[in-house]
C-alpha cells in the first residue's frame, strides 16, 4: 500500500480524497490546505492527519502527492514533489503561464507525473478512439466535442481558475489533439457571459465556441458552457469518410417519454402554419 498525501481540500480535492480512500492500493496519509478548517474537516472525514506542506514533502514514507490546490500553486508544488522523487498526480493546468510551464519541462519530464487529463481514460472515449484508429469508418474529417458543466463554479473559484479556456476547455483541447493526431494551425474562438453575470464581472466568459483546424484541413468544433441544466454533458461526434462514431452521455436510465398527437387534437400554437397543417393530417408521434 502506498502512502499518498492530498494537497488541497476544496471542491476537486474532496473528490480525490474519496477516490484515494476507496482505493485498496492507497493509504490517504494526510491532508494539506492553507485554510485550516477545510483541511481539518476533510481529514476528520477520512480519519487521517492534517499536515503542513513541509511535513508532506519531507516525509520519505509518502510515496506520492495529489495536487488539487489552486492553479497558481500547481507548478511550484509539482517541482518540489519531483525533487523528492514522489509520484505526482496534479490537477490541470500545470501553470497559467506557458513560458513558466515550458521552462520546467526538463525537470518534470524526468518525474513520475500525471497531469489530470482524465478523459483520455474514459472507457467510452477510449472505445471511440480505438474505432477511429482501426479505420472502420475511414479517414477522420471533422470532430464535434461538447463539454458542459452542470452548474457554474462559485466566483471565488473563477477568480483564481485562469478562465474558462485554461480551466475548462483545456480538457477539450487535449481531446482534440488526441483524436485529430495532428497539431492545430488555425484557431478561432468566441465567448459570452450568458450564465452568471458575476463571472463576466470577474473578466471571464461562461459560454464559448472554438473552431480548430489542422494543416491537412481537419476541423474540430468545441462547445463549452458552465451550465447544462441537467448534469455533466460530455459528448463527442467524429465524422469520417466512411461514417460516424459517437460517444454519448452515460445516463442512469434509457427511459424516454413521447407524447402522441392525434388527428383532431389541439396542436401547440407556437408551431408555424405549414407544420401545423402537415401534422394535423397524420396520426403519429411528434418528436
Amino acid at each position: 500500500m502506498h502512502k499518498v498525501v492530498l494537497i488541497g481540500a476544496g471542491r476537486i480535492g474532496r473528490i480525490h480524497a474519496k477516490n484515494a480512500a476507496f482505493n485498496p492500493r492507497i493509504e490517504l496519509a494526510g491532508v494539506v490546505d492553507a485554510i485550516a478548517s477545510s483541511a481539518e474537516s476533510l481529514a476528520q472525514e477520512y480519519a487521517c492527519p492534517v499536515l503542513s506542506l513541509d511535513q508532506a514533502m519531507d516525509d520519505a514514507s509518502v510515496a506520492g502527492v495529489i495536487i488539487a490546490s489552486s492553479t497558481d500553486t500547481h507548478l511550484d508544488y509539482s517541482l518540489r514533489a519531483a525533487s523528492t522523487g514522489k509520484a505526482i498526480f496534479c490537477e490541470k493546468p500545470i501553470d497559467q503561464d506557458l513560458g513558466r510551464a515550458r521552462s520546467a519541462s526538463d525537470q518534470l519530464s524526468k518525474a513520475k507525473l500525471l497531469l489530470a487529463f482524465n478523459r483520455r481514460f474514459d472507457p467510452n472515449f477510449q472505445a471511440l478512439k480505438a474505432r477511429l484508429d482501426s479505420g472502420a469508418i475511414g479517414k477522420l474529417e471533422t470532430l464535434q466535442i461538447t463539454s458542459n458543466d452542470p452548474s457554474p463554479p462559485p466566483p471565488s473559484y473563477v477568480a483564481v481558475s485562469g478562465g474558462l479556456f485554461k480551466d475548462m476547455a483545456i480538457h477539450d483541447f487535449d481531446m482534440a489533439r488526441w483524436l485529430l493526431e495532428e497539431e492545430v494551425v488555425e484557431i478561432y474562438a468566441a465567448g459570452s457571459c450568458l450564465v452568471d453575470p458575476e463571472i463576466g464581472r470577474l473578466g471571464d466568459v461562461d459560454t464559448a465556441r472554438t473552431v480548430l483546424k489542422t494543416a491537412s484541413g481537419k476541423i474540430c468544433v468545441i462547445s463549452n458552457s458552465r451550465r447544462s441544466g441537467f448534469g455533466y454533458d460530455q459528448r463527442i461526434e467524429a465524422y469520417a469518410s466512411g461514417g460516424l462514431v459517437r460517444a454519448d452521455n452515460v445516463t442512469e436510465s434509457t427511459v424516454q417519454v413521447e407524447r402522441k398527437w392525434r388527428c383532431g387534437g389541439s396542436l401547440p400554437e407556437f408551431l408555424p402554419g405549414p407544420l401545423r397543417r402537415s401534422l394535423s393530417s397524420r396520426d403519429g408521434p411528434l418528436r
